[in-house]
């Protein structure tokens, strides 16, 4: 269990998003101005992840209006990244995404992460991790089930809620409603206002 505790670090071979190749990405490095989304996916050139991929691409906006840097990572390679990237959509690829794709072929990211699956491919974990390498967000979803990518956008938003007011975000929280205060007063109050609406 990663939440509350620093990210992994890693420097490994990546495609970013112009296409370049670098073998030098490092995870810290690399981190937004109010964050970083770091994300696992089995494998190039299969069924669920291109959705997954695709859908972090557009909204890739969303993620920089917020300060936050998206990156994805697999088991594979860095040339089969780049493969895919230049394979067209209507032919199973997933298009000029504009995020960095991390090669891990050693599978020792994916392990750090606690994702890896016996067969040597990792689960579709995501990771929220705050400006200081926290992690403030975890989900690990299963092989055949795609993420929610706007439930993502929600968490980042109530990260940076809490960072900047204080105060905790309850069931169901969007930007721009209501927090409440950390304390029995807080949660009474704000649960008399809004219990009938959880």
């Amino acid at each position: 269990m990663l939440v509350t505790k620093k990210a992994p670090d890693f420097t490994a071979n990546a495609v970013l998003g112009n296409n370049e190749i670098v073998d030098n990405f490092n995870l810290y490095e690399n981190f937004g101005e109010k964050g970083t989304v770091l994300f696992f996916y089995p494998l190039d050139f299969t069924f669920v992840c291109p959705s997954e991929i695709i859908a972090f691409d557009h909204r890739l906006d969303e993620f920089t209006s917020r300060g936050i840097n998206v990156i994805g990572c697999s088991v594979d390679s860095h040339f089969t990244h780049l493969a895919w990237k230049n394979t067209p959509v209507e032919k199973g690829g997933i298009g000029q995404v504009r995020y960095p794709l991390v090669a891990d072929l050693t599978k020792q990211i994916a392990a750090d992460y606690d994702v890896l699956l016996d067969g040597g491919i990792a689960l579709r974990g995501s990771f929220l991790i705050d400006t200081d390498g926290t992690i403030r967000h975890a989900v690990i979803n299963d092989l055949p089930l795609g993420r929610n990518i706007d439930e993502m956008l929600r968490m980042i938003d109530a990260m940076h809620f809490t960072n900047e007011y204080g105060e905790v975000c309850p069931a169901g929280w969007h930007k721009g409603e209501e927090g409440m205060k950390a304390d029995p007063n807080g949660v009474a109050e704000y649960l008399a206002k809004h219990a009938e609406e959880l």
